[in-house]
């Protein structure tokens, strides 16, 4: 495979270019493969930016301009070299139960929806994503444009704004990739595209795969034959590399009752074990992935009352439903493990709302006064209009900054806070062995996190674990940024990409049957 070179003049030949980068599956590695397009272009000298239509995911962030985004384009915005903007996802999806909910439009939540009345929306929202895409396109020489699930959903393509639809709408060439480890491949590629019409397949230019294991002498006989099947390439082959795990695009990529991250021996004599209670509508569960880049610190996700056991710290993370993840935790009897374990305990966002005394919410799940575990002498009030802020302050004697997406206030707290403002007010709370705080990313901030890990140990009784000295928690996100450039320069076929990026699909390709769904009304 060929790669384009690294002169920064006349890479790109166009201004405006953009292709749609879809997936086989949900999890495919949509996301990781927009980020390592975006940070090898950047590496080119070419003006990029991400984009996603539509996102469904509760891992979201908080951008400069003040709204709320998918966490993975702020991760691929962080490839580009951009600050988080909310022109990069103008549509989010944030699930707070089966069927509803709640929709972000330019970073601004404007109401509950559920499957159904979406699609009545979604023509509004067409506008809406079309104009940030061309303004995008306007502003920068090249833009990665990233699918939502899988493109040949063929029960929601009438109405779909972030897969096909999108990239007929802007005349967009589309890559499919397909994770060959979770088997099947080959059927899920050429399946993908023969499900599509004819004029979507006109814009499908070729496949990737994704997380290889192996020998790719083996591979080439199947990639030949898919290529003489539909008439289109493999751009590239991905190698499967462990170390690629930070920032999941959605919690479901998080498995219950597993260990996040690879975690490395431990600086002292004593491992720190963290239990993270997989929330069924757990938000922004990347909070925690920062205490698993960390030497001696075994992070992992549990869904049932004895793995707190053994636990020496144990985290309740952010809820799209907080409400309602805390019927579930009094119902797997999770809640009264939490009272009963007699180490640190830390809530973030609505964690830390569940560790209060009261919640009163006529918003999110309109239940009213309900009663919280009680381990913080702090009530909870949700109001109407989300807050959303990017704050700074100083928790145990450190610089700490994070982000705020809520709707739960507390009106009333007792204790220290564990975060002090610049202004001397205290943020969430710490009693004890007890904290809590609305910020996310606080455990990004490395000398405050070396803190609270001595902190947590200190109340666990763990005196012989020591933290790391040195544990960079961004320098290691910037690495597998770095890594996943690599990984596109390296095994992607890049003169192609540039070629899509230029020119759109070529023409004349194959269509592939039964080309499209057949009609059974």
């Amino acid at each position: 495979m060929m790669s384009a070179g690294t002169d920064n003049e006349g890479v790109l030949r166009t201004v405006g270019g953009a292709l749609l980068i879809a997936g086989t599956t949900s999890d495919a590695g949509k996301s990781v493969l927009v980020a390592g397009l975006c940070r090898w272009l950047v590496r080119q000298g070419v003006r990029t930016a991400p984009f996603k239509a539509q996102n469904m995911s509760n891992n979201s962030v908080v951008t400069g301009d003040g709204g709320e985004i998918g966490r993975a384009q702020a991760v691929q915005a962080a490839a580009c070299g951009l600050e988080p903007s909310v022109r990069f996802n103008p549509v989010l999806l944030k699930p707070g139960g089966d069927r509803t909910s709640q929709v972000v439009v330019l970073g601004k939540a404007v109401g509950e929806v559920s499957a159904l009345s979406y699609r009545e929306r979604k023509a509004a929202l067409m506008t809406t994503v079309m104009s940030t895409l061309d303004g995008l396109r306007q502003d920068f020489e090249a833009v990665v444009c990233e699918g939502a699930g899988s493109p040949t959903e063929i029960n929601l393509r009438a109405n779909d704004i972030a897969n096909m639809g999108l990239a007929r709408a802007a005349d967009l060439p589309v890559l499919v990739v397909g994770d060959i480890d979770r088997g099947g491949v080959f059927a899920h590629l050429f399946g993908t595209l023969a499900l599509l019409d004819p004029a979507d397949q006109a814009l499908v230019a070729g496949f990737v795969v994704n997380k290889f294991r192996g020998d790719p002498a083996l591979l080439e006989p199947g990639l030949r034959q898919l290529r003489g099947l539909t008439g289109r390439p493999v751009l590239g082959v991905l190698p499967w590399r462990e170390e690629l795990w930070l920032d999941a695009e959605d919690s479901l990529s998080y498995a219950a009752d597993g260990v996040i991250g690879r975690p490395a021996p431990p600086v002292g004599e004593q491992w720190l074990r963290v239990a993270v209670v997989r929330l069924p509508r757990i938000s922004n569960a990347t909070d925690v992935e920062a205490l698993a880049c960390e030497p001696g610190v075994s992070v992992r996700f549990v869904t049932e009352p004895s793995r707190l056991a053994d636990a020496d710290l144990v985290v309740l993370p952010g809820s799209k439903a907080t409400v309602a993840d805390l019927e579930w935790l009094r119902a797997t009897g999770l809640a009264d493990a939490i009272r009963r374990h007699d180490g640190p305990v830390l809530g973030v966002c609505g964690g830390f709302q569940m560790l209060g005394r009261r919640i009163e919410d006529g918003v999110e799940s309109r239940a009213g006064v309900v009663d919280g575990l009680g381990l913080l002498d702090v009530d909870i009030r949700f109001a109407a209009d989300k807050t959303l802020e990017r704050p700074r302050g100083t928790a145990f004697g450190e610089p700490v900054h994070g982000y705020e997406i809520h709707h739960g206030q507390v009106v009333r707290g007792g204790g220290e806070g564990l975060v002090v403002l610049p202004d001397g007010t205290p943020e969430g709370a710490l009693a004890g062995r007890i904290a809590g705080t609305h910020w996310h990313g606080l455990l990004e901030n490395d000398a405050f996190r070396r803190e609270f890990l001595r902190w947590a140990a200190g109340h666990a009784g763990r005196a012989g674990f020591r933290p790391a000295p040195d544990t960079d928690f961004a320098g290691q996100r910037a690495a597998q940024l770095d890594l996943l450039g690599d990984l596109v320069a390296d095994h992607l076929d890049t003169d192609a990409v540039l070629a899509l990026l230029e020119r759109g699909a070529p023409s004349g390709l194959p269509v592939v049957p039964p080309a499209g769904a057949p009609d059974v009304t």
